[in-house]
């Protein structure tokens, strides 16, 4: 059992003896010169037995001297207490966590699966720097899941199918006519291969998307080769296949630069084939009325306090909507998998569209009331100027852009112990941990401002500190004579302050697995890491000839080097072998 969960207990147990009820909650002290915890409800104690907070807190110090975990228990204020531990206990309690790591870290008992939709990119779009956060947070928030005890399922849910890439269709007609997926009599084999590049692909999309805006005969052709994909014509859905595979290729690419992860590569064309019987079901069971000629769902309830729209389902022209795809995804899901908790991440401007999606959800049965369903909003990425991320020239910065930039500062901060002809594979690495870890240390659901030269820098709260810091660590070990097998002796303060950073680690999980937020994790690494750094500075290691120091300083740098690796591993960062 961790270490602090143990005490909890220990003084819930005194508290009980002495006629009083409370959950104890030991939190880290901000006052190291009072205690390393304090435990704050004395106050709400005196309140619900109407005692002096001064006096419980006494009678509860007084049992506590009588246990031998402590070094000094002190009350401060009204009723505040106070608790240092002994270095006995530190000194037993890391021993434990070098044979058992995992009585560190939080872990429930459970045979739950929780199903993830993350990523969403757009097929033949470019993914630009506003795309980083969905399949960034969203792997991070599965590898934390896994963490804690869950299964998961994870689907990229990519966007496929609709009028964006009808209007890709239009343009290629348009520039590429000859090709033979344009003609009805071609009777031949169609290519595999797509007629264009990527590049091409990328720019084809927002230029007939400008167009359609401004020409409304384009914009109607456009729909029209929608409807003759939607309904699968020959030619012009082998057309399609050659550049969703040429674009999805490409988005993987980036994505496994990214560390993100997908058992399912799966959108809105798969969902498709459930759109008929979602909707004959829903009709069929009365839960859709008409409205302005529209097929709808209404989902407003009696305790709003904004206005809730409808879900349309079918509008008054037969078309279908982007909430219809969203049910009938959904409605997929539930039939194919067994999960017990279903977890949404998108750009926050989406919320109202879950809202609705998930209510009707509910209200229909799609989803049995028995599975939870749980949207997660986040914000937005800005430039050093706080808005948008844009290229020098005022455009949109694609993601590869960005990666590049960021690559150009890392390869800075090399030395030159690593060959030249690795320091481009080292200078991505750095490049990707400075992008990753710079996203997801603030918290999910507010924009924040990345600034390249910042979040690159090797000793600053970035990614490369902490990879340049954990490679030392590893370094350290690999070089050391003694092995990492006991703690013996706890000789310095910095010792200390690393060891009370490595007991906040199982609440700092717990936390980050509740705000569904890695933000408590990234300051917690930071913290951790730079715990350990004011040790490194203050003792050599190698050169220590007290042979129970020496052994207890690898045992605890193995410990923190663990823990940095295991944590790393959640926010999907790769460590290199060398800096």
């Amino acid at each position: 059992m961790n270490l602090i969960t143990f005490l909890e207990t220990e003084i819930e147990s005194i508290i009980k003896k002495l006629g009083y009820v409370d959950k104890v909650i030991l939190n880290v002290s901000n006052r190291p010169d009072l205690g390393d915890y304090q435990y704050n409800g004395c106050m709400k104690l005196a309140s619900i037995y109407k005692k002096k907070p001064f006096d419980i807190a006494s009678e509860i110090t007084n049992e506590l001297n009588k246990l031998n975990y402590f070094k000094n228990i002190n009350i401060a204020g009204p009723g505040f207490i106070n608790i240092t531990l002994s270095d006995s206990t530190l000194i037993d309690y890391i021993n434990k966590v070098n044979e058992d790591f995992t009585i560190n870290t939080y872990r429930i008992d459970t045979d739950e699966t929780i199903f993830l939709d993350y990523g969403g990119a757009n097929v033949a779009k470019s993914l630009h720097a506003g795309h980083l956060r969905s399949p960034n947070i969203g792997e991070a928030i599965k590898r934390l899941c896994e963490a804690v005890g869950y299964k998961t399922i994870s689907d990229v849910h990519l966007g496929d199918w609709g009028r964006p890439m009808g209007l890709i269709i239009c343009e290629l007609s348009k520039r590429y006519p000859d090709l033979p997926y344009f003609d009805p009599n071609f009777e031949g084999d169609y290519s595999d291969e797509c007629p264009i590049t990527i590049d091409e692909l990328n720019e084809i999309y927002p230029y007939a998307s400008a167009k359609a805006k401004e020409d409304e005969k384009y914009l109607e052709e456009a729909r029209d080769f929608t409807n003759r994909l939607q309904n699968k014509e020959k030619g012009i859905y082998e057309l399609w296949q050659t550049f969703y595979k040429l674009s999805v290729d490409d988005i993987k690419r980036i994505y496994t630069l990214l560390g993100a992860n997908f058992d399912l590569w799966e959108g809105e064309y798969d969902a498709d084939k459930y759109v008929k019987p979602l909707l004959d079901y829903l009709i069929n069971n009365n839960y859709t009325e008409i409205s302005n000629g529209a097929t709808v769902i209404n989902v407003k309830e009696e305790t709003d306090t904004r206005e809730i729209p409808p879900v349309i389902l079918i509008k008054s022209n037969g078309g279908i909507l982007y909430d219809t795809t969203e049910l009938a995804t959904l409605y997929s899901r539930v039939k194919r998998f067994k999960f017990n908790k279903m977890f949404y991440l998108t750009d926050i401007r989406q919320e109202l569209h879950f809202i609705e999606a998930f209510r009707a959800a509910y209200k229909t049965k799609i989803v049995p009331s028995d599975i939870s369903l749980e949207w997660f909003g986040f914000g937005t990425m800005n430039g050093p100027d706080g808005k948008p991320f844009k290229t020098r020239d005022g455009g949109v910065m694609s993601l590869n852009e960005l990666i590049s930039l960021v690559k150009n500062e890392t390869r800075k901060v090399i030395k030159d112990n690593i060959p030249d002809t690795e320091k481009d594979n080292v200078a991505l690495d750095l490049a990707i941990a400075a992008i990753k870890y710079g996203d997801l240390l603030p918290h999910r659901s507010t924009d924040y401002v990345f600034d390249p030269i910042k979040f690159s820098d090797i000793n600053g709260k970035t990614g490369p500190y902490l990879l340049y810091n954990t490679v030392r660590m590893k370094s350290l070990l690999n070089k050391c004579d003694i092995k990492p097998n006991k703690y013996i002796k706890l000789s310095t303060n910095e010792e200390r302050n690393i060891i009370l950073n490595l007991l906040n680690l199982r609440n700092v999980m717990i936390k980050s697995f509740n705000e569904r937020s890695l933000n408590e994790i990234c300051e917690y690494l930071y913290k951790l890491t730079n715990s350990y750094n004011a040790f490194y500075s203050n003792v050599n290691v190698n050169n220590e000839t007290d042979i129970n120091k020496k052994t207890s300083y690898i045992t605890l740098t193995n410990l923190v080097y663990k823990t940095n690796m295991y944590l790393l591993n959640i926010l999907g960062i790769k460590v290199p072998d060398k800096i």
